[in-house]
């Protein structure tokens, strides 16, 4: 059987897919019962960026659709996570905040997860870390510019 070799770019996107998936997994099984990846996923980004995000930034952060946000943010305003409320400037757009609960909850989260990226660091070195990240970024940033631009 003949072996095709693939192209850096394929291997690229495959190990990517493979990484995304395998930390998408470990997360997954770790999280406080009830707590689902996505909502984990908006819990970190308003934890990392603050509060004060509107539902669009959100979701263009995570590359969410706007009802699949939407769904999200529903689910996590109805166990108290976070509560979505009409901004204060222009009383239009809506703006996304953690409640205590929502803190506590991505606490408890993080705390759960803390052995697998202690595994982690052991694995590798921070500078191994800091150098992958300016490819990584400049293709996401790549990426991100032909997406904007159609194409």
């Amino acid at each position: 059987m003949a072996v095709v070799e693939e192209h850096p770019e394929v291997q690229v996107f495959d190990e990517i897919t493979l990484i995304q998936h395998g930390v998408r997994t470990a997360i997954a099984k770790t999280l406080p019962v009830g707590l689902t990846y996505p909502q984990y996923e908006v819990l970190n980004l308003i934890s990392r960026r603050g509060d004060d995000l509107t539902p669009a930034c959100i979701a263009k952060a995570l590359r969410m659709t706007p009802g699949a946000i939407t769904n999200t943010l529903q689910r996590l305003e109805a166990v108290d996570l976070v509560a979505v409320e009409p901004c204060a400037r222009d009383r239009r757009s809506k703006r996304v905040r953690l409640t205590a609960g929502g803190r506590e909850a991505y606490g408890r989260a993080m705390a759960a997860i803390r052995p697998k990226t202690e595994k982690l660091r052991e694995g590798f070195t921070q500078k191994e870390f800091r150098d992958a990240l300016p490819f990584l970024r400049a293709l996401r940033v790549w990426m991100d510019e032909r997406e904007e631009a159609g194409s």
